[in-house]
C-alpha cells in the first residue's frame, strides 16, 4: 500500500539529508570566532561500540564480586541497542522511558527491567495521565530526587545494566529497594571509569576502541593554520589524554593547544567560583605552586571557568553531553551527536519518508473529518486512528524498536532534543564535520514554521484535493 505513495510526497522531500552536515540552531559565523574549546571523550575521542560491552561487564561483575548480588546476574550480557540516550528513569517506580518535551511518556516507550510496561499500567501509575509533574524533573535538568536522565553516552551501558538486574529480580521473585539498587548501579558504574580500569582498556589497544584519529588531526591543523587558538577542557586524567592524543593527532599534539585541563571535575568546573588550578609538569605530575596566571602551553588540572574566563573572547566550545554554558556564559557551543549519522539515514529511507507522508496525511483527515458523527463516519475514523497508530509504531521501530528515536517522540520533540536547542548553537554527527565548511563559514538556522504559521496539513500539500473552507477568499486577506 505505501508503495503507492509516491504522488503524495511534496516537491523537495526526496532531498536526501547529509549526515556529514552542521545543523544550527542559532545563526553563527565561524569567522567571528577566536579560540576553539574541545572537550576529550565523544568530542575528541570518538569511541567504538566494544567498550560500552566491556563497561557493562565490568561493573556486572563488581555487583556479584563486590556488592554480592546474585550469581545468576553473570548470565546477563550487555544488548547493543536495548537503550537509546536521553531516556528518564524513575527510581521509585523502576521505570525506563522515554520523555518529550512536554514532559509526557512517550507510551509504549516505558520499560520495567527488559520487558515493556502496558500503557494502561503507565498511565495509573502517574495518576491516570502520561504527564510527569515538573517538581519530579527538577525545574528544567531532569536531575530530581526521583528521576534522572541518561544524557551521556557512557550511559548507555548503565541503563542496560539496570534492566538487567531488575530482570533478574523480577523474574526470580526477589524483593529489592529501588533506591538501594539504583545507587549499587549507579557505584558500580562509576568505579569503572574513577578507578582507570576504562582508560586501561582504551590505552592497551587504541585501534580497537578510537575512531575518527586522522579526521582529528586535520580538523585541529587547520584551526591552527588559519590563527585560531585552541584549548582542551576534559574530565579525564592527563596520562590518558596523551597516550590518545598522540594516538590520534601525534607526539607534539600539544603544539597545536594554547591550553590543557585535565581532571576538571565538569560540570562543577563551569558552575564553581572558587576551585583553583593546580599545573602539572611534563610527565603529568602535580606541581604546589600557586597559580595567579594561566600560561600558554601549560597543562592544568581542576580550577574553574570563572578564573579562566578573563582571557577569553570570542570562542566556541565542542562537547558531547549538552551542558548549559551558552545559558550560563554567554559561550557559542557545538554539540557532538554520533547518534544523528544512523537517524538520518534511516530518514533517508524510502520507508520513513511514506510511512512520515501517509501518517501526516491520516492526521490532516482525522483533524478535519471529525466533525462528521454519523455511524459510518464514526467507524471510518477509528478505523483511520487504528491504522495511523500502526503507522507511528512502525516509524518508531525504525530507529529503535523500544525506544525509537532519540530526538522525536511520536510527533513532540524529546526532553533531549529540547536541550539540544537550547544549549547547542549547532550540532553534528563528528567534530570531522567542521571538514565540509570553510574556516569562515556563517551557518544559518532554518526558519521552521510555528503551529499559528503553517495552518495547512500536509495531506492538503500533497494531494491538493483537500481544500479548507473559503481558503481561495482568505488567501487575498491582509
Amino acid at each position: 500500500f505505501l508503495s503507492g505513495l509516491g504522488n503524495l510526497l511534496p516537491p523537495g522531500v526526496c532531498n536526501l539529508l547529509n549526515p556529514a552536515a552542521i545543523y544550527a540552531n542559532n545563526e553563527i559565523s565561524l569567522g567571528d570566532v577566536e579560540i576553539y574549546g574541545f572537550d576529550y571523550d565523544y568530542t575528541l575521542a570518538q569511541y567504538s561500540n566494544l567498550l560500552h560491552s566491556m563497561i557493562f561487564n565490568t561493573a556486572r561483575d563488581i555487583l556479584i564480586e563486590q556488592f554480592k548480588y546474585p550469581e545468576g546476574l553473570g548470565k546477563y550480557d550487555y544488548i547493543p541497542g536495548f537503550a537509546i540516550r536521553g531516556l528518564h528513569y524513575d527510581v521509585q517506580k523502576s521505570l525506563l522511558m522515554k520523555i518529550d518535551a512536554f514532559h509526557y511518556v512517550q507510551l509504549g516507550t516505558a520499560y520495567r527491567g527488559l520487558k515493556p510496561v502496558p500503557d494502561e499500567e503507565v498511565i495509573e501509575l502517574y495518576g491516570g495521565t502520561q504527564h510527569i509533574p515538573l517538581y519530579q524533573m527538577s525545574d528544567f535538568y531532569g536531575k530530581g530526587p526521583s528521576l534522572k536522565q541518561f544524557m551521556d553516552i557512557f550511559s548507555l551501558p548503565e541503563m542496560t545494566l539496570l534492566s538487567s538486574v531488575i530482570d533478574y529480580f523480577i523474574t526470580h521473585g526477589i524483593e529489592f529497594d529501588q533506591v538501594h539498587l539504583y545507587k549499587d548501579i549507579s557505584d558500580a558504574i562509576r568505579d569503572v571509569h574513577v578507578k582507570g580500569v576504562m582508560y586501561k582498556w582504551i590505552e592497551k589497544d587504541m585501534e580497537q576502541y578510537i575512531l575518527h584519529g586522522d579526521e582529528i588531526y586535520a580538523v585541529l591543523n587547520r584551526l591552527v593554520n588559519h590563527k585560531k587558538k585552541l584549548f582542551l577542557i576534559t574530565n579525564s586524567p592527563f596520562s590518558f589524554v596523551d597516550k590518545g592524543m598522540k594516538h590520534m593527532v601525534g607526539k607534539n599534539w600539544r603544539d597545536l593547544f594554547d591550553m590543557v585541563i585535565v581532571q576538571a571535575d565538569k560540570p562543577n568546573f563551569f558552575t564553581d567560583r572558587r576551585k583553583p588550578f593546580r599545573k602539572l609538569d611534563d610527565k603529568g605530575s602535580l606541581q604546589w605552586d600557586k597559580i595567579n596566571q594561566l600560561e600558554k602551553g601549560k597543562i592544568y588540572k581542576e580550577g574553574c571557568v570563572w578564573l579562566f574566563i578573563f582571557m577569553l573572547n570570542s570562542w566556541l566550545f565542542f562537547h558531547p553531553d549538552l551542558q548549559d554554558l551558552m545559558l550560563r556564559h554567554g559561550w557559542r557551543t557545538g554539540a557532538i551527536v554520533p547518534e544523528l549519522e544512523t537517524e538520518i539515514r534511516i530518514i533517508n529511507t524510502e520507508q520513513y519518508m511514506h510511512s512520515l507522508t501517509w501518517q501526516q496525511a491520516l492526521t490532516g483527515l482525522l483533524e478535519r473529518m471529525q466533525m462528521y458523527q454519523d455511524a459510518e463516519s464514526k467507524q471510518v475514523l477509528l478505523e483511520w486512528m487504528k491504522e495511523r497508530q500502526e503507522i507511528r509504531s512502525l516509524t518508531k521501530n525504525l530507529f529503535n524498536p523500544q525506544f525509537g528515536s532519540i530526538f522525536r517522540t511520536f510527533h513532540n520533540p524529546t526532553y533531549f532534543s529540547r536541550r539540544l536547542v537550547r544549549f547547542s548553537d549547532i550540532y553534528m554527527a563528528s567534530i570531522s564535520c567542521l571538514l565540509n565548511y570553510d574556516v569562515n563559514f556563517t551557518f544559518y538556522p532554518r526558519r521552521t514554521p510555528l503551529q499559528h504559521e503553517a495552518p495547512l496539513w500536509m495531506d492538503q500539500l500533497c494531494t491538493g484535493c483537500m481544500k479548507t473552507p473559503f481558503l481561495e477568499e482568505m488567501v487575498h486577506i491582509r
